[in-house]
């Protein structure tokens, strides 16, 4: 890894490492103020002398872990080798999971590890600009079909299954340019951040990639698994789409394409977050709820899909009851599509519904709250899917079926006051 990088990491270890040692302090602080209340005021004299012993042992723990970190960090630093963690495979899936578990975190303690809103090439950055977008793309068509990956993933998600069913390199993106002359852009972004963030990042990335890209642009698809079709609604949402004073590329977007993703949120982070409130009543299990409160706000605001900065400043996200949620209505001008997953063979069934694709439920998927504030997919424009899971939406035979039949429907009539976009700006 580089030098940056490695003390970066031995700075997340020694945060990792001393606040783990608080935790474990403040879990035996807890017990033993239990146990000695129990005991009453005779034991006072003993609980003196113990907090004193304890407090400073863990504070002697605590130095020296850190003092370690550090040591070891600078150590490392010295021997790197210059080749970033990014430029191999195992160093970007474990970057893509340290990003998605604690991606607000690492971008202000460790930026060194921090990921930005990247269009991906072969695993490397590729600036939006003309010159990069032409060598990066020599066979670039007008047509966009821009790939968001979910939660702690990255780009090469989008083979996932490919190798086991003996079909490697396949992907919705390889088949949609080979039949219908889509262009596919694969991102990487820190799925830690905030939802609303990582939209106004894509915003702005979509705004530069038009400009740029080599070829006329005549429309855009955006497909996103999980979170990504989160962030897509937030870009969309956030640039105005539908509105007169929209962004130029929301024009171009033609339809979207959501894959398991959790528009209502996830019921795993609702536990969380549940779980969370109820440890933290005990002065025993406090420093768990602590521990758990340490997930990025990412993983947050899957609690109700949260799409906007509003609902989410100068708040408390662990706190108990219900939380502030802004319905955002499906961009004007596009079509929206939603492919979803069920673990049960009948995707109608009470098991459907009760299982859902692993990590997220149907009616969540579908955005249908059973009310006004229901997202406004057309019947024919959902598709459940029996016996799949969540991660067999980034790459199935079935679910690129639909896409590509959806996609070949597409109609072709005008597009509403599209903007006029020369390649390479």
């Amino acid at each position: 890894m580089r030098a940056d990088e490695a003390r970066d990491v031995s700075g997340l270890a020694r945060l990792t490492l001393r606040g783990s040692t608080t935790r474990v302090h403040e879990l035996h602080q807890g017990i033993a103020d239990r146990a000695f209340r129990a005991v009453g005021p005779s034991g006072r004299p003993v609980q003196v002398v113990h907090d004193a012993i304890a407090g400073l042992s863990y504070s002697g723990v605590r130095l020296a872990l850190g003092a370690g970190a550090r040591v070891a960090g600078e150590v490392a630093a010295l021997g790197a080798s210059g080749r970033g963690l990014d430029d191999d495979r195992a160093g970007r899936v474990a970057l893509a999971i340290l990003n998605g578990a604690h991606g607000d975190l690492v971008r202000r303690e460790a930026p060194a590890l921090a990921l930005d809103m990247t269009v991906r090439v072969e695993g490397r950055a590729v600036p939006p600009e003309p010159a990069a977008l032409r060598e990066a793309f020599p066979d670039a068509t007008g047509r966009l079909a821009v790939f968001l990956h979910g939660l702690t993933e990255t780009e090469a998600s989008w083979c996932y299954g490919a190798q086991r069913r003996g079909e490697p390199g396949t992907t919705y993106g390889g088949r949609l340019r080979d039949e219908l002359g889509l262009t596919p852009v694969y991102l990487r972004y820190n799925t830690g951040l905030h939802v609303s963030d990582n939209g106004h990042a894509l915003d702005d990335l979509l705004g530069a990639l038009v400009g740029a890209w080599p070829a006329p642009v005549q429309d855009v698809v955006l497909i996103g698994h999980s979170m990504g079709g989160l962030v897509a609604r937030s870009a969309l949402h956030q640039a105005g789409g539908g509105t007169p004073a929209a962004r130029d590329w929301t024009r171009l977007v033609r339809d979207t394409i959501t894959l398991g993703s959790p528009h209502l949120g996830a019921p795993l982070e609702r536990g969380v977050h549940r779980l969370t409130a109820q440890l933290a009543r005990l002065p025993e299990t406090r420093p768990l709820a602590r521990l758990l409160a340490l997930r990025s706000v990412g993983i947050k605001d899957l609690r109700r899909g949260t799409l906007v900065e509003a609902d989410w400043t100068g708040r408390d996200l662990d706190a108990a009851g219900p939380a502030e949620h802004t319905h955002v209505p499906l961009h004007d001008g596009a079509r929206h599509f939603v492919v979803l997953a069920t673990l049960s063979r009948n995707p109608s069934g009470p098991l459907a519904d009760l299982l859902g694709d692993l990590l997220v439920p149907p009616r969540s998927a579908s955005g249908d709250t059973g009310d006004d504030d229901r997202l406004a997919f057309p019947a024919d424009h959902v598709h459940a899917l029996g016996g799949l899971n969540h991660f067999d939406l980034l790459n199935h035979p079935r679910v690129l079926r639909q896409i590509r039949r959806w996609l070949e429907e597409r109609p072709e009539g005008p597009r509403p006051a599209a903007p006029e976009v020369p390649p390479g700006g």
